[in-house]
């Protein structure tokens, strides 16, 4: 199996991976290797053209919000989440050389943005450089003594830099959610539901339903109101109220048809084999112009 992921190693992307590796479920996995992408784009390209097979990608951190650009290939590229996981985010200024010698600062722009306020205190002159994940900063920052990189201490001691300061992030509570994810198939919904034993088949074809407890799963959506009218995303969220499912997580996003026109990321508990969840959803089909389910996976 190979796992399209942000690189190069020591990323946190690398950490998400090897966590949910790490799952007792995917002890039979074997012949596993990484294949390290340039940015978020080139993840989703590398699954969608069958260069890998899982995807990990950073989707929402508990500072900073959002990774705008997942939102949007999740909304471009037939994908279907099996996953999450979240990784706690411990963020180090790491350098070849002293504190004193820093002049320029290079991470990820989520990076950068989770150590705002500490980049002004202690360095307010400082050149501020974006990078495609900071694994690559850690790597950069080996070349000059004046560059330093916000970035983990897996990066440190995998590219030889010194640990100037630890743990400089704004907010010490600081985690970031990661989707997995794979390119979408016909007959998902049904792969879905023997993967989690939700169902089954006998030797004769026959698809047998089980129960299963809907509180360990999570279902992304996408919708889109295709006309602006008052009360319509009060309405869509009735849905939801009224069948006592709990919303987890909704976002807009920018449609990128005309300024004030947005979509709507929606993340709730339950899972698609339910009947009250597809009930739900059949309705809300009914008063959108585009609905995109994403899929069910178990809650972290």
């Amino acid at each position: 199996m190979i796992i399209g992921l942000l690189g190069p190693r020591g990323s946190y992307s690398d950490n998400a991976a090897n966590l949910w590796l790490s799952r007792k479920e995917h002890a039979p996995i074997k012949d596993i290797s990484m294949k390290y992408c340039d940015d978020i784009i080139d993840t989703f390209d590398v699954i969608i053209k069958g260069n890998a097979d899982i995807g990990i990608v950073p989707v929402e951190n508990s500072i900073e919000g959002s990774v705008g650009v997942t939102l949007d290939m999740l909304m471009e590229y037939d994908v279907h989440i099996i996953a999450e996981v979240v990784v706690p985010v411990e963020h180090c200024l790491l350098s070849r050389g002293k504190i004193e010698d820093i002049r320029v600062i290079l991470s990820h722009p989520q990076a950068l943005g989770q150590c705002r306020h500490f980049i002004k205190n202690h360095f307010p002159h400082a050149e501020i450089r974006t990078t495609g994940s900071t694994s690559h900063a850690a790597k950069l920052a080996t070349e000059f003594e004046e560059m330093a990189a916000i970035a983990s201490r897996e990066s440190a001691q995998m590219y030889g830099l010194n640990i100037l300061l630890c743990n400089i992030q704004d907010f010490n509570n600081n985690h970031t959610r990661f989707i997995v994810f794979r390119k979408k198939h016909e007959n998902d919904d049904l792969i879905w539901k023997l993967a989690n034993n939700i169902c089954t088949i006998d030797n004769k074809g026959t698809i047998d339903n089980k129960a299963k407890d809907s509180h360990l799963y999570k279902t992304s959506i996408i919708v889109y109101l295709d006309r602006d009218r008052p009360g319509a995303l009060y309405n869509l969220l009735g849905e939801f109220a009224t069948r006592k499912i709990n919303l987890t997580r909704i976002e807009s996003r920018p449609s990128k048809r005309i300024l004030g026109d947005y979509i709507f990321y929606i993340d709730f508990v339950g899972n698609i084999s339910d009947t009250i969840i597809k009930d739900a959803l059949n309705s809300i089909q009914s008063k959108t112009g585009m609905m995109k389910v994403l899929g069910s996976y178990t809650m972290y």
